[in-house]
C-alpha cells in the first residue's frame, strides 16, 4: 500500500466490524493478500453484517476455515465473530460512536480497544480509528513512540539494496559474481 489508506465516513455498525476486521486479517499479512481476498471475504462474513456475524458458531467458523477464497486463520476468523460481539454490547451499552467518543486521550481509548476486541494491537487499532476518520496522532510521530520508526526501516532498507551495510564477504561474492 503506497501512502495513508483510505479514510470513509462510517454511518453503520457493520461498517465499523469491517473496518475492523480487515486489520485483523491484515495482521501478519501482506495487505495484497487481504485486498484481493477481500471480496471473498466480505461475503463469507455476510456483508459484515454485525448481527449475523455475532450469532456465527464454531460449525460456521469451522467451514470458513476450509473455504480457499478467504484467509484460513481460525484465530482470525473467531476474532471476527468475538470482534462483532463486543460491538454489539458496547452498542447496547450507550453506542459505539458514544464509546469512542467518550475518551479524551488516544492511547487511552487505543487501550480499551485492544482489551476489547481479538487480534487487534497498536497498528491495528491506530489503522482502524484513522480509516473511520477518528482523531489519532500524527503517523510519523505515534510510530517513533511505539518503537516503529518507519523511516529508518525505509533507509536501512535503501542501504542494504546498494550493498553499503553488506558484510566484507558478501561484498567480495557479489564482485566475484559480476567479474564472471
Amino acid at each position: 500500500m503506497e501512502g495513508p489508506p483510505p479514510q470513509y465516513t462510517v454511518k453503520t455498525l457493520d461498517e465499523y466490524l469491517e473496518h475492523l476486521s480487515k486489520g485483523v486479517f491484515q495482521a501478519g499479512i501482506s495487505w495484497r493478500v487481504v485486498d484481493a481476498k477481500w471480496p471473498s471475504i466480505t461475503k463469507a462474513f455476510r456483508g459484515f453484517d454485525v448481527e449475523r456475524v455475532a450469532r456465527m458458531t464454531d460449525r460456521d467458523v469451522d467451514a470458513l476455515v476450509k473455504d480457499e477464497r478467504v484467509i484460513r486463520s481460525r484465530p482470525k476468523i473467531a476474532a471476527v465473530v468475538h470482534n462483532a460481539n463486543e460491538l454489539l454490547a458496547l452498542e447496547r451499552a450507550g453506542g459505539f460512536k458514544k464509546h469512542l467518543k467518550s475518551f479524551s486521550e488516544y492511547e487511552d481509548l487505543a487501550k480499551d480497544l485492544k482489551k476489547r476486541f481479538k487480534f487487534v494491537g497498536d497498528s491495528g487499532v491506530y489503522h482502524f480509528l484513522w480509516t473511520v476518520k477518528h482523531p489519532v496522532p500524527e503517523w510519523r510521530e505515534w510510530s517513533r513512540a511505539h518503537g516503529m520508526d518507519w523511516e529508518a526501516k525505509v533507509k536501512a532498507a535503501g542501504r542494504a539494496k546498494t550493498g553499503r551495510n553488506r558484510p566484507p564477504a558478501a561484498k567480495a561474492r557479489s564482485a566475484a559474481r559480476a567479474a564472471r
